[in-house]
Order: C-alpha cells, then structure tokens, then sequence
C-alpha cells in the first residue's frame, strides 16, 4: 500500500503522559513545525480551519527528526469514535444477509473514547472469557475537524480534517444474547464492541487533501502476513459523504471526532477464524498508512486498576 508524504503523529519518548504532536515522514518522527508546538491533536484539530493553510505548504525535510520517538495513537482521547456497521456490500453476503435495494439509512454505533482507542504497536488484550471469538475489521476513518450539525451531503468533506485507521476489534460471540429482556433487545452492541483495547487507531492523520478520493481507495488486512480483508471503499453501501451527513444528523461532530466508516468482507467470523495470543494485525488503507498490533492474553484480571 501507498504510503502518504507525511502525516500528523502523537509521540513521546517512553512516558505517554509528555506525548507531542510531530509529523512523520518516510518512516522518520520529526518536530511539529512551530505553528503547532506545544498543542495537542485535539487543540490542532479545534484550530484547523486557522492552521490548515501552514500545513498544505510543510516540508518534513526542514523538521528536526526526534531521537527515540514512539508513536501513540494519533488521537489519544477522541471526543467521539462513531461507527457505522454494515455498510460494506460483500461484507453483508458473507454474513448472510440480502444486499439491501436503493438508499439505506446508516446504522452507527459507538466505542468509548478513553478505554478502547490504543495507538500503533500496542497491544490487543484479549478478555479473559471462556468461548470467546475476538474479530478483525479494518476501517477508513475520518477525522472531524470543525464543529457541526446538519451537515448537507454535498458539505460533508469540508468538515473532514484528515484520515487515518481503525479496526474495529469485535467480540462475536457477544454480539447476540439469549438471555435478553426481550426479542427487539438481542443484540448487544456495547459487549460486542466496547471492549477495552478494541479501538486501534492510527498510524497517524492524513490531511485530507493529500488523500484523492477516500471513496476508491483500497483498503487490507492481515493477520500474521496472511491477507484476510482485500477490499475498496467503492464497495460501501452508503457513501463516506452520506454516512458524515447523517452522522451529523444524530450528533453535534465536534473537532476531534472519529467516524470510521464501515469494514468489507473477510472477517474471521464467518470462517471461524478468530484472533489469538500471538497473532499480529496489519491493517493498511493506500495512502493512509499501516497500522500495525500484536494480541495478548489480559494479565491483570483484578476490579481495580
């Protein structure tokens, strides 16, 4: 996959609570240019209307590269990780369900912000639950940088300050509950989705007008080098346009929100292949970057931490 000229990063050098804004070029963490020392992302991307013009002009080759930089997510506490399920037309067959016929309306749903967002190399801690099937789903992401509501569908990417990845890191075996009240209240969206750790989220931001058109990109994932989802965001059943719209129609978006928009097919569910100690995510969108993970057993099992 195409990687980007640079991209906004989160870094620090082993303590996270000292992590800075930096770009990242050719695989190389540099200095924030000066426009943005000493903000956060968040503050960047509350700015961004102000800031957007410096940056369409930066050249990473005049930043000073950071000694022993290690990337964090690029948004350590999102204000809000939207996701919309089912938007993926192939993803749908393979989970059997018909291919739904003209407008669809857009089904979301969240992941809280401060317990399951981990960033680049971190870890994938797996619950501590008999039965469990732990899933992978690789996602485009857009990253809101202007407060908004009621977007019109021919507006939404002007709200969109960048790109990046997610995956969205699902427990199937959560998702349908046989011990609900009643029928309407099945599934169970919050344990299937929630988890702590199931938010992986990066490499970096892409400003967006570095990325062509997110609605053909092509989007993969692998497990330990073997490819599962191979896909482009031209297979979605609502467009990234639409989806931002309606989301907007929902929520306030406010600078610093994540909406990731929806997985194609070649999830471990439908073949029983799910993740395990040891394995190793690898999900890359062209000219968004990679976002690499390993998985883990949960060490500390203890109510209080």
């Amino acid at each position: 996959m195409r990687e980007p000229p640079w991209m906004l990063v989160t870094h620090h050098q082993g303590d996270v609570s000292k992590a800075e804004v930096g770009v990242r070029a050719g695989g190389v963490i540099r200095r924030a240019p000066d426009e943005l020392a000493g903000r956060t992302m968040l503050e960047v991307l509350g700015a961004w209307d102000e800031l957007a013009p410096a940056l369409r002009g930066l050249d990473p080759d005049r930043l000073d590269p950071v000694p022993g930089a290690v990337l964090a997510a690029p948004l350590l506490h999102p204000r809000k990780v939207l996701c919309a399920g089912a938007n993926y037309y192939a993803h749908l067959t393979e989970m059997g369900v018909a291919r739904p016929e003209g407008d669809v309306a857009p089904y979301f749903f969240f992941k809280p912000p401060t317990t399951s967002v981990i960033g680049p190399d971190d870890a994938i801690v797996l619950p501590d639950r008999a039965g469990r099937k732990i899933d992978w789903e690789v996602e485009l992401a857009a990253v809101i940088g202007r407060r908004c509501v009621d977007v019109p569908v021919e507006r939404a990417y002007e709200v969109v300050a960048g790109w990046t990845i997610v995956n969205d890191v699902t427990s199937r075996d959560l998702l349908e509950r046989s011990d609900a009240v009643a029928p309407p209240f099945g599934h169970d969206w919050v344990l299937a989705k929630a988890g702590d750790t199931f938010c992986p989220l990066g490499p970096g931001i892409v400003p967006s007008w570095m990325v062509g058109d997110p609605q053909d990109t092509a989007l993969r994932l692998s497990v330990n080098g073997v490819v599962k989802q191979d896909s482009s965001t031209t297979d979605m059943v609502t467009p990234i346009d639409r989806l931002i719209a309606a989301a907007s129609r929902a929520v306030t978006l406010e600078p610093g929100d994540v909406i990731a928009t929806g997985t194609p097919a070649g999830v471990g569910f439908p073949r029983g292949d799910f993740l395990a100690p040891g394995d190793e995510t690898l999900a890359e969108i062209d000219g968004i970057g990679a976002l690499r993970n390993h998985v883990m057993e949960r060490e500390d099992v203890s109510w209080a931490r």
